[in-house]
């Protein structure tokens, strides 16, 4: 049996933090952080598959997280995605200049969420 993928979760609202965890968490292995600093802690000791990050979080916001992950040679090839409310073209645009390959906006639809991230993770 194919081990599960992980999943990498980094949102500052445990709300939505544990809106994810149900949606994924019968198909994917998932990390979690609540902010960027713990994001860069945990992959440290274990590389995801894919992040999900949000965008407005204290400290690093996700679009300089997503930036510093795809600096560091563990991290450049893995996907990204940002989740948050933050739906203006602009937003979506910065994200892509920062690296993020696809943009999901809050509140999130379980179906259209579950086929961004297998399309992503080639499943």
């Amino acid at each position: 049996m194919e081990e599960n993928k992980t999943v990498m979760v980094v949102d500052d609202t445990e709300t939505n933090i544990d809106i994810l965890v149900e949606l994924l968490g019968d198909d994917y292995e998932i990390m979690v952080a609540m902010n960027g600093k713990e994001c860069l802690e945990a992959v440290r000791i274990q590389t995801p598959d894919i992040f999900l990050l949000d965008v407005m979080m204290p400290g690093m916001d996700g679009y300089e997280l997503c930036r510093k992950l795809k600096s560091y040679k563990r991290t450049k090839d893995i996907p990204v995605i940002f989740v948050t409310a933050k739906d203006a073209i602009d937003d979506k645009l910065d994200g892509y200049d920062a690296g993020g390959v696809d943009y999901i906006t809050k509140p999130i639809d379980p179906e259209f969420t579950l086929t961004t991230i297998k399309k992503h993770l080639g499943s």
